[in-house]
């Protein structure tokens, strides 16, 4: 239900009525915010501050909603395609958990892993020379 609410406030800031600052960016515009959100989220897990940590991360997440919102915008894509794609992502990459292959240890899930998302780069570049044919 939180992450709805946020959703409404988003495009609300970025509705005709709403922030006039949030209705001028851009994807580009607000690089400089997702870099340095970022930083702030390293800094407090550095720091070992948790407190600063939720609040941070609030912040970053703020970064990825506004990026979809800007895309839904423009009609490429929503806040739900992002989360679709990273749960088919999770799944996909983790045959161990959620398939039938086997990994004992953290090395052969990051081989698995690496492994995967090669053959995922692969076929990308495949489908995309396919699609230019």
């Amino acid at each position: 239900m939180q992450i709805k609410q946020l959703l409404r406030i988003m495009t609300r800031l970025r509705s005709r009525h709403g922030c006039p600052w949030d209705r001028e960016q851009t994807h580009q515009s607000i690089i400089r915010c997702l870099k340095s959100e970022s930083r702030e989220v390293i800094r407090a897990i550095e720091n070992n501050d948790y407190h600063n940590l939720q609040e941070e991360l609030g912040d970053l997440l703020l970064q990825v909603v506004f990026h979809s919102q800007l895309a839904r915008e423009a009609g490429k894509f929503t806040f739900n395609d992002v989360v679709r794609t990273l749960n088919r992502k999770l799944v996909r990459r983790h045959p161990h958990v959620f398939g039938k292959s086997k990994a004992r240890t953290s090395e052969e899930v990051l081989k698995q892993w690496a492994d995967i998302k090669a053959r995922e780069k692969k076929q990308r570049k495949k489908s995309c020379h396919s699609a230019n044919a």
